[in-house]
């Protein structure tokens, strides 16, 4: 059971996804546009789901 609650690869995730591109890396339009829509939904889940929290605190 422990290994199905562990967060550790969800928190790694996010910080590689808002880290600096690697210069090195290859580099396409599309692949640069994938990351941006990721950034974009993860900062809306997170928003959300502190309102969430916000929301049933105060009921």
């Amino acid at each position: 059971m422990k290994k199905y609650f562990q967060l550790g690869d969800v928190f790694y995730y996010f910080i590689r996804v808002f880290r600096k591109r690697d210069i090195n890396s290859p580099d396409s339009v599309n692949l640069r546009m994938m990351h941006g829509i990721n950034r974009i939904s993860i900062v809306m889940f997170l928003i959300c789901v502190i309102i969430m929290i916000i929301r049933a605190l105060t009921r």
